[in-house]
């Protein structure tokens, strides 16, 4: 395993395991997985060297169509920890690592909803409980607030580092301005930006990437795998069938064409390297220095695969290869406006 040059008391390695799939019943995993092969992959992840472990208060939830509106639009109805399944992967993730919480970089999420320092405060403690943990190592801010300033969520971040509760601050899907911006409001450094990564979504590479690599912050990759799209699984007359997948529009059968010469591109530098495709795409994901994948997995010898492509070095032949070869897919939006709320809905899971 290799790991992230920053100074952290814990090191972060540069693959980690993202546990969205854990209590979340879209992804058509079922609750025979969450009973025991997640503890599997958990406990694997462990011996094979991971210490970055990352999870949210929100994942799992069942919520209806107005609540989940009301939280991708970042105000909610009514208080979402009594929604039902709130924090159910911080708790099946807790469990899995029982006894062995002190070996792991251990991140997770608060939604951002209310702004009274309070209700922050009793947020992460309810997640540490769930974790099984007297701390986090790395407490987000899920999505950029609509309605809750960042001096007030800062507040209560703050006083959570101050307990000890919480050792480093992140946010996610943030820009670069308002990531400086927090850092403003919270007096100190705002250690990691967890944004979607990978061979088909570069945006950060305009700035977010040279801003933490020059300024010793991380970013943290989440889709490091595009939904699975580079895994070379997929293809017009194999679309995927669970819900997550099928509700993005990555997967329509034109964007699924559109991707077959970077497929094959990937699958051609796979070859080179004895490899998977979806080896050598979290590779590159990783090639930068500042950066950390999170792919979840659904089985052990999934997250086996996943973690094996740490040790693979691309050369800048194929790196660039395959940088060109991203550049040219152009995939096409979804049908319209309500396809596209459908897809944000489900992304709040993110």
């Amino acid at each position: 395993m290799r790991f992230i040059d920053v100074n952290t008391t814990k090191k972060i390695s540069k693959i980690g395991l993202g546990t969205h799939q854990f209590g979340t019943r879209a992804w058509g995993y079922g609750e025979q997985y969450a009973a025991s092969e997640a503890a599997a992959i958990v406990s694997r992840a462990l011996e094979l060297g991971v210490t970055l472990f990352d999870t949210a208060e929100i994942y799992g939830f069942e919520a209806g169509r107005l609540a989940r509106r009301a939280l991708v639009e970042g105000v909610a109805f009514r208080d979402t920890a009594t929604t039902r399944g709130f924090g159910r992967s911080e708790q099946i993730l807790g469990q899995a690592l029982r006894n062995k919480r002190d070996s792991v970089f251990l991140a997770t999420k608060i939604y951002p909803t209310v702004p009274a320092v309070p209700v922050a405060e009793q947020r992460a403690v309810a997640s540490v409980n769930r974790l099984g943990a007297g701390y986090v190592d790395l407490y987000q801010i899920h999505q950029p607030p609509r309605l809750v300033p960042n001096d007030a969520i800062m507040r209560g971040m703050r006083a959570l580092q101050q307990a000890g509760l919480v050792h480093e601050v992140g946010v996610s899907n943030a820009s670069l301005e308002r990531w400086r911006a927090t850092e403003q409001a919270l007096g100190s450094r705002v250690l990691s930006n967890q944004i979607g990564y990978s061979l088909v979504a570069r945006s950060a590479e305009r700035d977010l990437l040279p801003f933490a690599e020059s300024h010793g912050r991380v970013i943290i990759a989440y889709r490091p795998l595009a939904l699975g799209l580079l895994s070379g699984n997929y293809h017009p007359g194999n679309r995927p069938t669970d819900r997550m997948r099928a509700m993005q529009s990555l997967f329509l059968p034109e964007n699924l064409d559109r991707a077959r010469s970077l497929i094959e591109v990937l699958s051609e530098v796979a070859a080179a390297h004895s490899a998977t495709p979806a080896q050598i795409a979290l590779a590159w994901v990783i090639r930068h220095p500042a950066v950390a994948a999170i792919p979840g997995a659904s089985s052990v010898e999934q997250l086996e695969s996943n973690v094996a492509a740490a040790e693979i070095e691309l050369s800048d032949e194929e790196y660039h290869a395959l940088q060109v070869v991203s550049a040219r897919f152009r995939p096409v939006p979804g049908p319209g406006l309500i396809s596209r709320q459908i897809q944000a809905i489900f992304r709040v899971g993110r």
